[in-house]
């Protein structure tokens, strides 16, 4: 399972969330040009079989309007300290990989 965090998120939860998910990357270090386009992330998460991870409603919009894949964990927390997110997609893992093997659903919201 591989995990795109979204730019509103610190590219040093990468190595943190390795240990607990196969992979985990940042749209700042996947070859696209940065800032990153919305539809650019959104193509490259559906090309490399990643779920999108975010803050912001913006990939959830886009999920509406065209389904998934790719799947979208939206986080609202509102602005945290990097060791609490870790710690929050940590303490959800079960739901991120049942979100990941799901066909029925393509979207989860992380409080």
């Amino acid at each position: 399972m591989k995990l795109l965090l979204d730019a509103n998120l610190s590219w040093r939860l990468t190595k943190k969330l390795e240990l607990h998910f196969s992979e985990c990357l940042h749209v700042d270090k996947i070859g696209i040009k940065v800032p990153a386009k919305d539809n650019e992330i959104w193509n490259f998460a559906i090309n490399h079989d990643a779920i999108n991870i975010t803050n912001e409603d913006d990939f959830i919009n886009f999920a509406k309007e065209k389904g998934y894949p790719p799947k979208v964990i939206i986080l609202r927390t509102g602005n945290q300290r990097n060791d609490f997110i870790e710690h929050l997609l940590i303490k959800h893992k079960v739901e991120i990989e049942k979100l990941y093997q799901s066909n029925d659903y393509g979207f989860l919201e992380i409080v």
